[in-house]
């Protein structure tokens, strides 16, 4: 290497700074004085919403401020994932009902991830049945109102016959008029370590895989990390399971009179809000990832080929983490799509924090401060989605040499 090169002072350190003065002539102190501007602008625009606002409510004598979240509720709600009773307060109900959002927006989005990539792999199947039924699945899909899907499988759910008749398609699993009933056990504090060592055990393998990644490009030797990675995402939880003492005693549902007794019971609204949901986003999202898979040149499967690799193993290994920097952007919309769009809940009559929201803000005359709150929410979730994948995003980033 040449000496001018390592050389600080023969380094260009671009154009000198020019002094600020104080004149509209200079470009810089026109851009602050404009902005500056603006923002006051707008800052008075909010001001005087805000006053008028106030003002209006004071003269019809409309109470403002968010104290009415302490007082009892009253309002029933039929599927919770907390305690809850109608003498709680608005907030708790509240808090039940975003918990009931988050519930529907943490399933589909990874029902409709895993069922929108088989069908945007299936689109590009060399099976001609194959692909014209997943691409008639798409066109079909994406063509019908969210809204009319949604009313559809809830009529669908609606029309299934009593308990006495329900459906029996596995073993302790019953389908009719008022939802799934599920072989459930019976959680306690035990199970929580159980699961939290489940999550150590997956979170240790993923540490572990790039370790044993790291030495394989280090000397050439390709390593195992799936016996390892069976032992921590198993043999831990099994451990702390049976160190704690862990019940697992199933409660098996059965029919007692004119209904079912034990299980858990997954409701007809939420189960045609899932289905709707998962099933029309994954529309959308096999497009994505049929769009994905084609952005990856030609050459990449000619040369996997040449090397002896199947189908699958390019497909997984080599195709689709290159095509994630493509698939990854336009997913985070569809995300946030189906987190938005769980709002249509209110039409078929889950209970999540808009219908509850609505409801509060009927029997307490608060429209404003209830508006607010349900925008807060999609707003905190929307925004936790998209940091979430751009920082995803940007770990998958390809970098150039």
């Amino acid at each position: 290497m040449s000496s001018s090169a390592s050389d600080p002072r023969l380094v260009s350190a671009g154009p000198p700074k020019r002094p600020w003065r104080l004149s509209w002539a200079d470009e810089r102190v026109r851009a602050v004085v404009w902005q500056v501007l603006v923002v006051g602008l707008v800052l008075a625009i909010v001001w005087w919403l805000w006053r008028n606002t106030v003002h209006n409510l004071e003269v019809r004598r409309i109470a403002t401020g968010f104290g009415f979240l302490g007082r009892e509720a009253g309002l029933p709600i039929g599927e919770t994932l907390i305690e809850y009773e109608p003498t709680d307060t608005y907030l708790r109900a509240l808090t039940v009902g975003v918990l009931n959002t988050l519930k529907v927006a943490g399933l589909g989005i990874l029902l409709a991830t895993v069922l929108g990539t088989l069908v945007g792999i299936a689109r590009l199947s060399q099976n001609w049945l194959l692909s014209k039924l997943a691409g008639l699945y798409v066109e079909i899909i994406r063509d019908v109102p969210l809204l009319l899907q949604l009313l559809f499988w809830y009529t669908i759910l609606q029309g299934l016959p009593g308990p006495r008749q329900s459906l029996n398609p596995l073993p302790h699993v019953f389908l009719s008029n008022r939802g799934m009933k599920l072989p459930f056990i019976e959680w306690g504090q035990a199970h929580w370590f159980t699961l939290l060592a489940f999550v150590v055990g997956i979170v240790l393998t993923v540490f572990y895989a790039r370790a044993m990644r790291a030495k394989q490009y280090a000397d050439g030797q390709p390593r195992r990390v799936w016996p390892a990675g069976l032992l921590l995402i198993l043999g831990l939880p099994l451990a702390v399971w049976a160190a704690l003492g862990a019940p697992f005693t199933p409660d098996l549902p059965a029919l007692r009179g004119f209904n079912f007794r034990g299980g858990i019971t997954v409701s007809p609204e939420f189960f045609a809000l899932l289905l709707g949901l998962v099933t029309y986003t994954a529309g959308f999202i096999a497009e994505i990832v049929r769009a994905g898979i084609l952005s990856v040149n030609q050459g990449q499967w000619e040369a996997a080929q040449a090397l002896g690799l199947r189908r699958g193993e390019i497909l997984r290994k080599i195709v689709l983490p290159q095509a994630l920097r493509v698939i990854v952007p336009p997913m985070t919309s569809q995300y946030l799509n189906l987190t938005k769009n769980s709002s249509l809940a209110v039409a078929i009559g889950y209970q999540d924090i808009v219908s509850i929201a609505n409801t509060t803000l009927n029997q307490t005359g608060q429209a404003i401060e209830g508006i607010a709150i349900i925008m807060l929410v999609y707003l905190t979730i929307s925004l936790s989605i998209s940091l979430f994948m751009n920082w995803y995003n940007a770990r998958i980033a390809l970098v150039e040499r």
